[in-house]
C-alpha cells in the first residue's frame, strides 16, 4: 500500500487539534475525565508501527534541508503518538486520579493537585511536610504502578523499531546530542556550585525558612511563593501587568481573538500552569490558577510567551513548522518574557516596586535552583532510559541525583512523576542557554528597557514568525550567530551571584 504522505500530514493536523483541545478541557478543570482513548482510537492509523517505520525510511533517504526537517518533526510526531497510543489507558487513568484523588495530611482532605498550592500558602513547615508525606504515599500506591507500565511500553517500542534505547530514540529524534548536554550540565553544576549555597542560603533565611542541608522538599513551594515578598509585589493586577507589557511592546493582548486567557479558579484545574494550542495560530490558550505572590507572575508571564510566540506563528507555515518541531526555540521565548518578572528595570517600572533587587534576588535563587535540579534530572533520566537500565535501582538514583545538585532532600516517590515525556529536560536546559542570547541581543539593540519598545516587539515577532521551523542551534545561528552552550548561562549566574 503506498503511503500519501500529504494525507498523512492533514490527519496529524486534525489529530493535534482534537488532543491539544482534549488536554485543555480536562487540566484547565471543565471536564473531570481525558477523553483521550476515543481520539486515539480514530487516529489510530497515524501510528500504526509500519508507518513510523515509512517515515523512518523517508526521512533517511530525504536530500533538502527543509523537507529532512519536516520529516524529522514527523517522524517524532508519529513516534510520540504511538507511544500514546499503546499507553493511553494508563495516561486517561493518571489524569482522572490526579484530577479525582483527595489526600488527608491529617486536617482533612485536600486534593491531590491542590497539594502544592497548599504548600505554598502554608506558614507551618509541620503541615507543609504532612500534606508532601501524604501525596508521597498517594504516589507511590496508586499512580507510579500505571507511570511504570507506560514507561516499560515505551522501552519496548523503542526497541521493536530498532533503537537501542529510549535514549538513543530521542537523541535521533530530536536531534540532541545528550551526552554532550549531560556534560555541559556537569561543568555548570560544577561553575554555580561556588554560589549557589550563597545565593539560595540568603534568599531563603529572609523567607524566615530553613537553609540549604536543612530545608525539605515540601518547604519549596513556600519558599517559590516568596510571602514575604508579597508587599513589594502586588497581589492584583496579575493580568493587567501582562497587558501592560504586551502593550509596551506593540501586542495588544486584549485585542487578540485567537489568545483566549483562563485565570479563574476551578478545583480540579491543574496548579501548572500552561498553554494549550488546538490551532496554531489561531486558537491558543493561556491557563493558569494562580496561587498568590511574586510566583504567579514568573508563571503567567512564561506561558504568556508561549503564546505570544504561538499567536504570532506565520499561518502559512507548514504543519510541522507550526506545531512540531523543537521546542526548546517556544521555551526561550517563554522564558525571556518570564525573565521579565525578574528584571529590577520592569519591577521598578511596571509593577512599582519599592525595592526590586530583593524580588531580582529571590528569583535568581530559584532559577539558580531550577538549573541545577534540571541538569540533575537530565542525568537521571540518560539513566532511567538508557541501555543498561535497572529500574529497581533507578528510584535510589533519582533521590541521589537531585539531592546532591539542589542540595534539598528529595523523595524517591517522584521517580517516574518527575520525569517528563520525550526528554523534555533536554529542551528546557537548551531554551535556558538560549534565552541569554535573545536577552543579550534585545538589550543591545534596544536597550535595558527593551520591553517598552515597540521595535523590540516588531524583531521579536518577526523571529516568532518562524515557529518552530527551525531547531534552537539552527535559529540562534541565523538570527544572531553564535553557539548554543550552557557556558554562557552559567558564567552570567555565577557572576552575578558573585
Amino acid at each position: 500500500m503506498s503511503f500519501d504522505l500529504d494525507e498523512y500530514r492533514r490527519r496529524a493536523e486534525r489529530f493535534s487539534e482534537k488532543l491539544s483541545r482534549e488536554y485543555y478541557l480536562h487540566l484547565a478543570g471543565h471536564k473531570l475525565e481525558l477523553e483521550i482513548e476515543p481520539i486515539y482510537r480514530h487516529y489510530a492509523d497515524l501510528f500504526a508501527i509500519r508507518d513510523v517505520e515509512r517515515l523512518r525510511e523517508l526521512w533517511g533517504a530525504a536530500t533538502g534541508d527543509e523537507e529532512r526537517r519536516r520529516l524529522r518533526y514527523l517522524l517524532q510526531f508519529a513516534f510520540d503518538g504511538l507511544v500514546g497510543l499503546e499507553t493511553r489507558s494508563e495516561s486517561a487513568e493518571l489524569a482522572g486520579l490526579e484530577a479525582s484523588l483527595e489526600v488527608d495530611p491529617g486536617d482533612g482532605p485536600v486534593p491531590y493537585r491542590a497539594v502544592a498550592i497548599e504548600q505554598a500558602n502554608e506558614a507551618r513547615a509541620e503541615r507543609r511536610e504532612a500534606l508532601e508525606e501524604a501525596r508521597n504515599t498517594a504516589l507511590a500506591e496508586r499512580l507510579n504502578p500505571l507511570y511504570l507500565t507506560a514507561l516499560e511500553r515505551a522501552h519496548e517500542l523503542c526497541h521493536s523499531l530498532g533503537w537501542s534505547s529510549y535514549a538513543a530514540a530521542y537523541a535521533e529524534l530530536r536531534a540532541i546530542d545528550l551526552d554532550t548536554l549531560a556534560r555541559q550540565g556537569a561543568a555548570f553544576l560544577e561553575t554555580t556550585e561556588r554560589v549557589y549555597s550563597a545565593v539560595a542560603d540568603s534568599q531563603l533565611e529572609r523567607s524566615k525558612l530553613p537553609l540549604l542541608g536543612e530545608l525539605r522538599r515540601s518547604d519549596l513551594p513556600r519558599f517559590f511563593r516568596a510571602a514575604d515578598l508579597d508587599a513589594e509585589v502586588p497581589g492584583d493586577g496579575l493580568v493587567a501587568s501582562l497587558a501592560d507589557t504586551l502593550d509596551g511592546l506593540g501586542i495588544d493582548l486584549r485585542g487578540q481573538a485567537n489568545v483566549h486567557l483562563d485565570s479563574e479558579p476551578r478545583r480540579t484545574k491543574s496548579p501548572r500552569a500552561f498553554c494549550s494550542t488546538p490551532r496554531v495560530p489561531d486558537e491558543v490558550y493561556l491557563v493558569i490558577a494562580p496561587t498568590g505572590g511574586r510566583d504567579d507572575y514568573g508563571a503567567l508571564f512564561h506561558e504568556g510567551g508561549h503564546a505570544e510566540h504561538y499567536a504570532h506563528t506565520d499561518p502559512g507555515l507548514a504543519f510541522e513548522f507550526r506545531h512540531l518541531g523543537d521546542n526548546s526555540v517556544t521555551e526561550s521565548f517563554a522564558f525571556l518574557v518570564e525573565h521579565l518578572t525578574e528584571n529590577p528595570e520592569w519591577l521598578r517600572h511596571q509593577l512599582r516596586v519599592k525595592d526590586p533587587e530583593r524580588v531580582a534576588a529571590h528569583a535568581k535563587a530559584v532559577k539558580l535552583l531550577f538549573l541545577r535540579r534540571y541538569v540533575a534530572k537530565l542525568a537521571y533520566e540518560l539513566e532511567l532510559h538508557g541501555p543498561a537500565a535497572t529500574l529497581s535501582k533507578l528510584p535510589a538514583r533519582y533521590a541521589e541525583r537531585l539531592s546532591e545538585a539542589t542540595h534539598v532532600p528529595w523523595p524517591r516517590a517522584s521517580w517516574l512523576a518527575d520525569v517528563d515525556a520525550g526528554f523534555y529536560a533536554a529542551c528546557y536546559l537548551r531554551a535556558w542557554a538560549l534565552e541569554t542570547h535573545w536577552r543579550a541581543a534585545l538589550e543591545e539593540r534596544f536597550g535595558p528597557r527593551w520591553f517598552g519598545s515597540s521595535e523590540a516587539g516588531a524583531w521579536l515577532r518577526s523571529v516568532w514568525r518562524n515557529g518552530q521551523s527551525l531547531d534552537a542551534t539552527e535559529l540562534l545561528a541565523e538570527t544572531l550567530g553564535g553557539e548554543l552552550d550552557l557556558a554562557v548561562m552559567a558564567a552570567e549566574l555565577a557572576g552575578r551571584a558573585g
